[in-house]
């Protein structure tokens, strides 16, 4: 797509904060990647995070939450250590690139918690609410993009060496999807649900479309 057909929408970027969402193996990562060498590529400034994680201690919150050998952890706790990095992450790298007109971009949020720890993990999506009005303060985000693909696509795509999330079983992860579709479905105007299973390429092309008539 020439440069000179989206420059008008990819202006509206600018200081706005866009969280890339799906289950396991929906290829959410896949386009995030391309998304922002996409924004590069269109002159914008961009401030790149990733859940858990993003921070030096947020890193190390994530080694905890992802290794298979805390298999025990409870869902509060997981919750709690998911929120904590977030935190974080808000005060040392959103909040300033957000007031600095950067365009940030998140791969996973809240959004995360409230599918895997609340709709997946038997969790109130109230509780996680209360937690997460502490943890984000304003820094809520704009938008949320879901890539919705079916269990057996998600399946096919994962690495063989699953992390401690990964590992929790298909009934798990299809509850999982569940709660995207949930989600967008109850604030569908600060949602954008996009099918995952195409080829990259026409995923990639449906995201840019819906996004510009996002804006």
């Amino acid at each position: 797509m020439p440069r000179s057909s989206i420059h008008h929408w990819t202006n509206q970027l600018r200081g706005r904060f866009l969280v890339f969402e799906g289950p396991d193996g929906s290829g959410k990562s896949t386009q995030f990647r391309r998304f922002v060498q996409f924004a590069h590529e269109q002159g914008l400034e961009t401030c790149e995070v990733r859940e858990p994680g993003g921070t030096a201690i947020g890193e190390q919150i994530r080694h905890v939450l992802l290794d298979p050998a805390n298999d025990d952890m409870d869902v509060t706790c997981e919750m709690l250590l998911y929120m904590a990095s977030r935190a974080q992450l808000i005060a040392q790298s959103v909040e300033p690139a957000i007031k600095a007109g950067k365009l940030v971009l998140a791969d996973r949020f809240i959004s995360s918690t409230l599918a895997y720890q609340g709709t997946a993990g038997g969790m109130a999506v109230e509780d996680i609410l209360r937690v997460g009005q502490i943890a984000l303060g304003s820094c809520w985000p704009d938008l949320v993009i879901v890539f919705d693909v079916d269990a057996k696509t998600a399946g096919s795509r994962l690495n063989p060496l699953l992390d401690r999330m990964e590992q929790k079983g298909s009934a798990y992860h299809q509850r999982v999807r569940q709660g995207y579709l949930d989600q967008a479905k109850s604030d569908p105007s600060r949602h954008l649900l996009i099918n995952a299973k195409p080829p990259a390429e026409e995923v990639f092309e449906t995201l840019t479309q819906k996004l510009q008539q996002w804006l």
